[in-house]
């Protein structure tokens, strides 16, 4: 089994990564925590294929289940999705002594997580992610999360789990889009991380060779995370880098309305973030078409006809990440090598239609 630690100044604990993990899952739990009641959510996804093989194993464990179901999809992170798993919480007369388990992709992880951390001020958390995208970014560094109309993850906590564990025999019910969809982020975490990393990139040509290097491209992705994140925890410094290519890709993900992905969205922000600033000749030459030529590799987008519009400009003005009247624009001089570059937000648009021609 691969572990990550990840301490803290008040709170460590271990990511876990091993293929077929689930097949000890209640075993695991128990080195963790004592006997309790849990609340076990998921979604209409992963809930057929998971989420009775785990409530068994920890029901063998002396723990008492609970099992919650949302439905699939980001429509879940939301306030009303939220109240009704309290309200279940609390009919089901759940106490400070228990705790919550995510078992699912991002938008499971993201709510749990909100949950388990504003329910009676805070109860034990575990996450158990099931995709790529979660199992690689979402699951590490405490960030929890709802939605407030289309106002993406603007009400959440730092919050942060007592275990992660991970699975990525789980990559088999997971179709190519959404594994392609998680690698964007290992992307952006290999560019950021070293060239080490990026050799291993090179290798990926496809979607089963992302499944067959699930482990490693886990261990290196969550290792990177976990060394970010305890040194700056809440994001006052360092931790924006692992914005890059997510102020572009957030504000297309919305404007998308659903039609893209959150990593297909981080695939075509990091390419225009890193035309935008090649052309400024403040990065190395041809390092663009290096990150698009792996993301490419696996049928991950690269343009989008929302960007330049009206109201990509607005979203990106009105990014929660902006600070101050300035907004901190994540690139990179070379692979392992990133930048920050900020910029006045009533200056986006002018920044990118008259800096840079296209």
């Amino acid at each position: 089994m691969v572990k990550v630690a990840v301490n803290l100044p008040a709170k460590q604990y271990d990511v876990q990564i091993e293929n077929g993990l689930l097949a000890t899952i209640g075993e695991l739990v128990q080195r963790v925590w004592q006997s309790r009641q849990v609340a076990l959510i998921s979604d209409t996804n992963v809930a057929p294929l998971y989420q009775a093989k785990v409530s068994q194993q920890l029901s063998e464990q002396g723990f008492q289940i609970h099992e919650y179901v949302v439905p699939a999809g980001e429509v879940s992170k939301a306030w009303p999705v939220a109240a009704d798993l309290a309200t279940k919480m609390a009919a089901d007369h759940f106490t400070r002594s228990d705790g919550v388990i995510a078992l699912g992709g991002g938008v499971v992880g993201d709510l749990a997580g909100f949950v388990a951390s504003t329910y009676m001020r805070g109860i034990s958390f575990i996450q158990i992610p099931t995709s790529l995208l979660a199992q690689v970014d979402s699951s590490v560094g405490g960030k929890t999360a709802i939605d407030l109309g289309e106002a993406k993850n603007i009400i959440g906590t730092f919050y942060q789990p007592d275990a992660v564990f991970i699975d990525p025999e789980t990559l088999a019910t997971l179709s190519d889009r959404y594994v392609a969809e998680g690698y964007a982020e290992i992307v952006k975490t290999a560019a950021l991380d070293s060239t080490d990393f990026w050799a291993l990139i090179e290798q990926i040509n496809s979607v089963d060779d992302i499944r067959r290097y699930a482990t490693q491209l886990s261990q290196r992705s969550v290792g990177y995370k976990a060394r970010i994140v305890m040194g700056d925890e809440k994001e006052a410094g360092q931790r924006q880098l692992l914005n890059f290519g997510h102020t572009m890709g957030h504000a297309i993900e919305l404007l998308a309305h659903g039609k893209l992905a959150h990593g297909e969205a981080v695939s075509i922000g990091m390419v225009h973030l890193m035309k935008v600033f090649e052309d400024l000749q403040l990065t190395q030459p041809g390092l663009t078409d290096q990150i698009a030529n792996r993301l490419q590799a696996v049928g991950l987008p690269l343009d989008s006809k929302l960007l330049g519009t009206a109201e990509f400009y607005e979203k990106i003005k009105n990014d929660k990440k902006n600070k101050h009247g300035k907004l901190n624009l994540v690139y990179l001089k070379k692979i392992g090598q990133p930048e920050i570059y900020s910029i006045p937000t009533d200056q986006v648009k002018s920044f990118f239609n008259e800096e840079v021609t296209f």
